[in-house]
């Protein structure tokens, strides 16, 4: 293959060069030129950087080499081209509008139909970059081409809703309609070492008794009860591990440590505290004669077989969460693996344009992306499996492609930002048009929180759960609590998913506001009184992430009222527990 040659779909052969920058008009500035990659056969088409006058392409090394940056002066218009070989290859080439002057679109497979034969279809064509996003995972930047774009048309701004078409709902409603959407996973076997926090699928019942052999309950000695006080002859020892396999009779005793098998012939221990040594032998290595202090009873010390669990005995029901003393109890009856229902996937991302990941310079407009690690972390200290979707650039293509793959590994999707009123805020959009997604939600009366949006869709069968969080920090972590935890603790097997509420005592005058407000405070306890006090940790507003540091619970205020403007100091009010106390 020895060149190739370009002319316009439209039209007759116009040279590159003009394609670039030689036409009418000055290029947009919205345009950006975009790479490309087509493999075809054994050769690859990509994308460089050459003059601006170039008018040909030359093959270097197997590799083509097309115009690529430009400079502000000179970008690539919108343009489709048809690419033909020396041998008859072709293919249409649409190059136009990204997101990013240097995006990558990757190399189309579908490309090389013609030079294997297939006349199924006259070309192949590989449509402009659509976004820039983030593998789950990690968070390097990837750029990706979206085969079937969004069919979200932004771009008559002017023209989007003044007021938000979707009807307000309480709290209460909110919560409800989540939880009835929130269905309880499949189950699967889980190792002993990997249940921590899981929730059990079925009963466990105990296979043998614990004790499954009479135990004594104190380093002592083993004896006979109708022996009563008096000296013993030492006859042995059962330590434990081990069966004894002596018989205690009249006139002996076995000395016998805490946990040990009581040997046949005794019926009762006697504590070493309640003894004399009379006689040792090898130099105090051994007893050979103790006296009996106080006389003992008959099961005096001694754990009957079955008295910690009986045979058959249930041990843990169905939905018990898993922790420490839980998973104690399945080794304690044997269980190496347990039936659990699995836990959901959840994907989290953040969207904007405005967003960059913590440790590149900071720019002009920009601000760090804080949500998605907050989320993330506050996630998996539920002990929730996470990915992390990365950063979607505010384009309906970006959009809907990032969503699309987490599609794939996640069962809930939880983003932050791109639902509220602004031009670029288009998830709902999106999720509606492109994924046939079923709205349930998109306004909360509340404060913090407003405009979370709650959606579900059908994804190959399987029903996925997507939570849109507002972008300010304190509010997607707010909202995060009220509905996105509860939801998994659902889907995990949590038999009752609601979170944790207490009263406490205000510690001052608090303004109440017109809507229903969740009002950060930190909980403490004083030695002289049961019930905690709730101190604010200051200035409210939502973009405020301090607002959250030590917070340990959310203050549930009520909505201002004619009667009621603010809420008195020493006032008990109900109290969310979203931390350690």
């Amino acid at each position: 293959m020895s060149g190739l040659a370009f002319r316009r779909w439209d039209s007759i052969n116009i040279s590159l060069a003009e394609t670039l920058g030689g036409g009418k008009g000055p290029p947009h500035p919205q345009h950006d030129t975009s790479l490309l990659y087509l493999l075809m056969n054994h050769f690859m088409l990509s994308a460089s950087c050459m003059a601006k006058d170039s008018n040909d392409i030359r093959l270097k090394g197997g590799l083509f080499h097309v115009p690529v940056s430009f400079g502000q002066n000179h970008t690539m218009r919108h343009s489709i081209f048809h690419v033909v070989d020396n041998e008859g290859v072709s293919v249409d080439i649409s190059t136009g509008p990204s997101n990013s002057s240097e995006g990558i679109i990757p190399k189309a497979d579908h490309a090389s139909k013609h030079h294997h034969g297939d006349n199924s279809s006259s070309s192949s064509r590989v449509g402009p970059e659509t976004g820039q996003g983030h593998q789950m995972g990690h968070g390097h930047d990837h750029h990706h081409h979206c085969q079937h774009g969004s069919h979200v048309d932004v771009s008559k701004v002017a023209f989007r809703p003044r007021e938000s078409p979707y009807p307000i709902i309480t709290v209460d409603q909110a919560l409800q309609i989540v939880l009835q959407h929130s269905e309880i996973m499949e189950e699967e076997t889980v190792r002993l070492s990997d249940c921590l926090g899981r929730y059990l699928s079925c009963d466990v019942f105990a296979a043998e008794p614990l004790p499954a052999f009479p135990a004594s309950i104190k380093d002592g000695y083993a004896v006979r009860a109708s022996d009563g006080a008096g000296s013993r002859f030492v006859a042995g020892d059962s330590t434990a591990g081990d069966m004894p396999s002596f018989e205690v009779v009249e006139g002996y005793c076995i000395r016998i440590n805490t946990g040990a098998p009581v040997p046949k012939g005794a019926d009762a221990v006697v504590q070493v505290e309640d003894t004399l040594l009379l006689r040792a032998g090898d130099g105090g290595q051994t007893e050979l004669e103790i006296k009996i202090m106080k006389a003992p009873t008959v099961g005096q010390d001694i754990r009957p077989i079955g008295s910690d669990i009986p045979k058959g005995e249930k041990v843990l029901a169905k939905g018990q969460r898993l922790g420490p003393s839980e998973i104690g109890i399945l080794a304690t009856v044997g269980v190496a693996e347990v039936r659990c229902f699995r836990q959901p996937v959840v994907g989290v991302m953040s969207t904007g344009n405005e967003l960059l990941e913590p440790g590149e310079p900071l720019q002009d407009g920009k601000i760090y992306d804080s949500n998605r690690g907050t989320l993330l972390a506050q996630l998996q200290e539920h002990r929730y499996a996470c990915l992390d979707l990365g950063i979607a650039k505010d384009s309906p293509d970006a959009v809907l492609e990032l969503l699309k793959r987490s599609l794939k590994e996640a069962d809930v999707i939880v983003t932050s930002g791109g639902v509220s009123m602004g031009e670029r805020d288009l998830l709902k959009q999106v999720l509606e048009t492109d994924l046939k997604a079923k709205l349930h939600f998109a306004r909360v009366f509340m404060k913090p929180g407003k405009p979370t949006t709650f959606a579900t869709l059908d994804y190959n069968g399987q029903k996925k759960l997507f939570f849109g969080l507002p972008g300010n920090p304190v509010s997607a972590i707010v909202t995060c609590n009220l509905y996105v935890i509860p939801a998994l603790d659902k889907m995990a097997g949590k038999q009752n998913p609601h979170r944790t509420i207490i009263k406490a005592k205000v510690d001052a005058t608090i303004k109440l506001d017109p809507r229903p407000e969740y009002h950060r405070v930190i909980l403490t306890w004083s030695p002289d009184s049961p019930i905690p006090v709730a101190t604010s940790t200051g200035n409210q507003i939502s973009s405020r992430l301090l607002s959250m540091c030590t917070a340990n619970g959310l203050l549930m205020l009520p909505p201002k009222s004619e009667e009621v403007s603010e809420i008195k100091m020493d006032t008990l009010v109900d109290v969310m527990i979203i931390g350690r106390l």
